[in-house]
């Protein structure tokens, strides 16, 4: 097992311009391959809260009316810091988080694609002119919203943050990021980059302290304009009710339980490929990752033997090492594994490969769960309604197309999903009646920074990247001029 040290990181919090060390206890940050505590980071509460929102609010007047022209120039040069500063980043990340060293360097060049496409965007948020009479000029102008509240979470937590404040900063937003607790060091390594970079003090923020008191805070303030959040639907439910009284603009991004139907004319190598990529991408713990797999009972057998044998070459192991996949977060996350596995068995599941918890060898102080292949899957087993954050393929057999469409709607939840065809009618049949706010044909790459991200139904609102993530961060205000009597 690789054993590095964990590169030099801050660890205070970062409010107008200034690192400070935060009232409260501080937190230890944990490698969830080896157990050991990385380092420990500063807390805030209350007070560095209010400050925060404080320096933001001072800061919005100045960069809000900012040439967006010069709010890119900032935010490209942040760019190029996090493109320099990849390996460094990506090792933060592998340490903290356990994604395999490569994903994380992926992740990292995400950041660079999205912050060069919003400095972009920024620049082409337009209003309009809109006809009227003679003796009237009607105007619509869109404009920054003004200070944004930013919580995200530990799965992506280099990625989840950039995506959140490129296109609050490029339309003229101020920030105060509050980042998962499991995975604080990533958020600070980005959070020195721009201050390095020189934006000015007061609009980027980053609080660490208890999420429930700092969500809370940020949600309940008139001085906050817009909460965006990436997480449970649980907590986003919680934050929604919290900030309703101020009737703030919020945008959500919550938990999927994405299908993933393969029809019997699908190219049977390519859905099960891409399967096995995207499944045990991050450990499967991602909330667009295939959860329920449906296979027509034509292929069903002959599928069935493929998948097993894929996941049989999965390579687990700690991220450093470039394995296919690396540890879970934290003991929760393997015990709700196990849990939704003991559950599908008792009800007469079958566990093709995997299933239990990784001990022995480098596994034992660490959060490893095998790769598992689970086949009957019905109903009536909590894994087919709950989102499962783990690597696990449940295997739900059909026959029919409008049942299977049915069957894959059936969840809370309406995120992402997947069906793998080549015959026009049913790709046009499945993509029109799927209820999610994406859906991969033949494909799983649903995000991107050109492209709208998000969901339905107890997935959330509001959506990210592309245009349309600009826009969460814009009010509309309209300008009508009289210019004769």
């Amino acid at each position: 097992m690789a054993k590095t040290e964990l590169p030099q990181v801050e660890t205070r919090l970062y409010i107008n311009g200034k690192w400070i060390e935060g009232s409260e206890d501080k937190r230890a940050v944990t490698n969830p391959a080896t157990g050991e505590t990385l380092i420990e980071v500063h807390q805030g509460g209350e007070k560095e809260t209010k400050d925060a929102i404080a320096a933001a609010k001072a800061a919005f007047p100045k960069w809000s009316t900012m040439a967006a022209s010069q709010r890119a120039e900032l935010m490209n040069k942040m760019a190029d810091l996090v493109d320099e500063d990849a390996e460094r980043l990506a090792t933060i990340m592998t340490m903290e988080q356990g994604k395999p060293l490569a994903q994380a360097k992926g992740e990292i060049q995400t950041n660079v694609e999205n912050l060069r496409w919003n400095a972009a965007e920024g620049q082409r948020v337009m209003g309009d002119i809109i006809p009227s009479p003679a003796t009237n000029q009607w105007q619509v102008r869109k404009q920054p919203i003004g200070v944004v509240g930013a919580i995200t979470p530990w799965n992506f937590p280099s990625n989840m943050i950039i995506r959140k404040i490129s296109p609050a900063i490029a339309a003229g937003c101020t920030v105060v990021l509050k980042p998962a607790e499991d995975t604080p060091l990533s958020a600070l390594a980005l959070m020195e980059l721009f201050d390095k970079a020189g934006f000015p003090e007061g609009v980027v923020n980053i609080m660490l302290g208890d999420a429930a008191t700092i969500g809370e805070i940020l949600s309940k303030s008139d001085d906050v304009q817009k909460i965006t959040f990436t997480g449970s639907t649980e907590v986003g439910k919680t934050l929604n009710e919290q900030a309703a009284p101020t009737l703030k603009k919020v945008s959500m991004e919550l938990g999927g339980h994405a299908p993933y139907i393969i029809f019997p004319d699908a190219d049977l190598e390519l859905a099960i490929e891409t399967l096995i990529e995207t499944k045990f991408g991050n450990n499967g713990q991602v909330c667009t990752s295939p959860n329920r797999v449906f296979i027509h009972k034509d292929i069903k057998e002959k599928a069935t033997e493929m998948i097993v044998e894929q996941v049989k070459q999965v390579t687990v192991g700690n991220g450093l090492d470039d394995p296919t996949t690396g540890p879970l977060i934290n003991q929760e996350g393997v015990e709700k594994v196990e849990e939704q596995v003991e559950d599908a068995t008792s009800k007469g599941a079958k566990v093709l490969v995997g299933g239990s918890k990784m001990e022995d060898g480098e596994f034992a102080n660490g959060f490893f769960f095998q790769p598992t292949v689970l086949d009957g899957v019905t109903k009536d087993m909590n894994i087919f309604y709950e989102e499962t954050f783990g690597p696990v393929i449940p295997l739900v057999e059909f026959e029919d197309e409008e049942k299977v469409i049915e069957d894959a709607n059936d969840s809370e939840f309406g995120l992402a999903s997947y069906f793998f065809a080549t015959n026009i009618h049913t790709i046009d049949n499945v993509s029109n009646k799927l209820q999610y706010g994406m859906v991969g044909v033949n494909d799983t790459e649903i995000s991107n920074s050109a492209t709208p991200f998000g969901g339905v139904k107890h997935s959330g609102f509001g959506r990210e990247n592309g245009t349309y993530g600009v826009e969460e961060y814009i009010e509309v205000k309209f300008v009508t001029i009289r210019t004769a009597k």
